[in-house]
């Protein structure tokens, strides 16, 4: 063995050295291992525990497209040594928020075991006490990152605890007997221990915290229930409902089988029931999440369960027979988490009571059962896969609601262009819809759900194309996912104005501050037409420039990106390192000055866009024989300098602020309906009784409508 051992002292670099920084009392560091990929460590002949690379055991893709690599050391015991970064391509840690925030995120996890349930979210606790949840503060602005590594420092950690830690071996493994079924009412299924009770009285729980319940809050009152009241403090009944015998008979055959087809591979779903004055979850449990309160553990190993949320509001899934519950969830236990529902299992209460603002007093209580074995038959134990866990399902079940005003905004935009023909006549209304649309783009869609898109996020799609096109990448933000499907979409419909005119933060941004300078009157700055035209490709230059520095350094060219201020003004809000802020308030303040300044010349976004948006159906914007011969009302009233000579509007350049369109069908501005007006004024033949005539479209991919 000596000749696979490396001296520590012999090494300064490589993995060695941080391997050293993780373990300080190893004297020996070995090869990794050929059959598993983990460094042991030895102090002298004893074995202090394992160190591996994260990316040798999961290539679950960061928030950039490349998965987050660590360096985690994981000792005899399963506790956590500490967790280092090696490599990342987060955008946010690298040139937003600074790498800092990261580096403090990682090291929370040392001292803890993997035998603790780990809750992304901060919590106060009551010093000195432990509940056997581990609380990781997250990192504000960059939710989809910590989620991921979170997700990446267990899922790994198991597969090494479940692989070297003899403490944490698997025993034989079983699954469900498909076949072993007949009808039960729940009064049988609990005769025959496949639904299972567990009560905890209050002279247990008094014991543990070493205080009466009448000194807590939820319990100075009497409740008038008698026996219920002074006695039972939690119960609860839990079963196994993968197994057809008892889930097709609590749930029913067609209930049954949509929640064994919405399951992923090897998950499976215990369903828990509870009455008393101390419920399974609290009264503000969040559907979708992990109770703080129950929790599973095999092995002394925590197993994470999480609400599938797969009940309605109020639904109990009542047991005819036994005691009427108050509440019920179905929790999931992920395929990855290697539960062996065969095998003996802990059920734990975590109970948590307040005194009074102060003082908060916790006890932790177990449960052990196993279900029974009829239920099952054993198979060959197969080591755990590195798959890819379906983080972005949580992310998705986590923002739910954002998800559905998003899509809800879209749905009336989209109703709003399709019908902009028969809206363009209120011109005052659609005006007021607009800057009502903007603000919530800016408050909503930018500072608060940080859908801020960027040409981060064309390399990175340009890039998995190049590399092994994966959506579940695009899959971890679904704000941005979303976005940018829309917009892709709407490219081919309207070119790229119905993003960067109503989508785009940054832009909504912009065009307040123009509307301020406006109002202050400050005075415009013009830029002649032949030095706007070559400024216009800038933006072409710069996104060429890009593109092709990611494809021979992603961590260059996310350097350069910072030539975008969307991720300094909208994403982190101005909270950043001096130059970039003093930067993004230059661009700001250009913009008082001239009408969406970086829109217009430097945006590399929004010539990606317009590169795409030629490709577009149709030509929505109508223009009249008259436009640009002789009335040039629109080209000087358009701000962003979209509308040629010849009265023609580039597309490319376009944010479709329906502006021109508006002036198009307004009598009192539309020089035709002035000239008509002036006719019917001199000329003393009569106006016929039908009224003026229609204009007459030209240049449109649309069939015209009468005006």
């Amino acid at each position: 063995m000596a000749g696979n051992l490396h001296a520590v002292s012999a090494r300064s670099n490589g993995p060695e050295a941080i391997i050293q920084q993780l373990f300080p009392k190893a004297t020996r560091i070995g090869a990794k291992l050929s059959d598993f990929p983990v460094y042991p460590v030895y102090q002298l002949q004893q074995l202090l525990g394992y160190a591996y690379e994260s990316t040798d055991l999961s290539d679950l893709p960061g928030f950039a497209g490349k998965p987050i690599k660590l360096m985690i050391g994981l000792d005899a015991e399963g506790r956590f040594s500490g967790v280092k970064v090696l490599d990342h391509h987060e955008p946010v840690f690298l040139h937003g928020l600074g790498p800092q925030p990261l580096l403090d995120f990682v090291s929370q996890y040392a001292g803890h075991s993997l035998t603790e349930s780990f809750v992304l979210g901060h919590k106060p606790r009551a010093p000195g006490v432990n509940s056997g949840t581990v609380h990781i503060d997250g990192v504000t602005k960059a939710t989809v990152s910590v989620i991921i590594i979170n997700d990446t420092i267990l899922s790994t950690a198991l597969q090494v605890a479940r692989s070297k830690l003899e403490s944490f071996a698997l025993p034989p493994a079983a699954r469900v007997r498909e076949t072993f079924y007949e009808p039960l009412t729940p009064l049988q299924l609990f005769e025959r221990d496949y639904l299972q009770r567990w009560q905890l009285e209050r002279p247990a729980v008094e014991r543990a915290l070493g205080q009466a319940l009448d000194s807590y809050a939820p319990f100075n009152q009497s409740s008038g229930d008698g026996e219920l009241s002074t006695q039972l403090f939690s119960e609860l009944y839990f079963s196994y409902l993968n197994a057809p015998i008892i889930g097709r008979n609590v749930l029913g055959d067609g209930a049954y089988q949509s929640l064994m087809q919405s399951l992923g591979k090897g998950d499976q779903v215990i369903a828990v029931w509870s009455r008393g004055p101390y419920l399974h979850s609290a009264d503000d449990f969040k559907p979708g999440s992990v109770s703080e309160r129950l929790g599973l553990a095999q092995q002394d190993l925590a197993i994470e369960l999480r609400d599938l949320n797969a009940l309605d509001e109020g639904q109990l899934l009542e047991l005819e027979g036994l005691p009427e519950m108050e509440r019920v969830h179905l929790f999931r236990i992920k395929g990855l988490a290697g539960f062996n529902p065969a095998a003996g299992s802990e059920l734990r209460l975590n109970v948590e009571l307040s005194r009074n603002h102060l003082v908060r007093d916790i006890a932790s209580f177990s449960h052990a059962f196993q279900f029974p074995p009829q239920l099952f038959e054993l198979v060959e134990q197969a080591s755990v896969p590195a798959a890819k866990s379906p983080i972005w399902l949580t992310i998705w079940q986590d923002r739910w609601w954002q998800v559905a005003i998003l899509l809800a905004s879209l749905g009336l935009l989209t109703t709003l262009f399709v019908g902009q023909r028969r809206w363009v006549t209120m011109g005052a209304w659609l005006t007021r819809t607009r800057w009502m649309f903007l603000t919530f783009t800016l408050l909503f869609i930018g500072f608060y759900a940080q859908g801020q898109l960027s040409v981060v996020n064309i390399y990175t799609l340009l890039l998995a194309l190049y590399e092994g096109f994966d959506i579940t990448l695009f899959l971890l933000d679904p704000v941005i996912f979303i976005l940018w499907s829309y917009t892709f979409i709407s490219l081919f419909l309207w070119g790229r104005g119905l993003y960067c005119g109503w989508l785009c933060p940054f832009g909504a941004l912009q065009e307040m501050l123009s509307w301020l300078a406006a109002k202050l009157k400050i005075r415009q700055w013009r830029i002649s037409p032949r030095w706007h035209r070559r400024g216009l490709w800038l933006k072409y230059l710069l996104l060429v420039g890009l593109v092709s520095t990611a494809f021979a350094s992603l961590s260059l060219a996310e350097r350069l990106a910072e030539v975008e201020p969307f991720k300094t003004s909208i994403t982190l809000g101005f909270d950043r390192y001096w130059p970039f802020v003093l930067y993004a308030l230059a661009l700001l303040a250009l913009g008082l000055f001239v009408h969406k300044f970086y829109c217009r010349y430097l945006c590399p976004l929004g010539a990606g866009l317009a590169i795409i948006g030629r490709l577009r159906r149709f030509s929505w914007l109508d223009r009249i024989d008259l436009c640009g011969a002789p009335c040039q009302r629109c080209r000087h009233r358009c701000g962003i300098g979209a509308i040629r000579r010849d009265g023609s509007v580039d597309y490319d350049e376009c944010i479709q602020c329906l502006e021109c369109v508006i002036i198009l069908h307004d009598p009192g501005q539309c020089v035709a309906a002035l000239q008509r007006r002036k006719q019917r004024t001199s000329s003393p033949t009569p106006v016929p009784a039908e009224g003026p005539q229609p204009l007459a479209p030209r240049l449109s991919g649309l069939p015209a409508r009468p005006r």
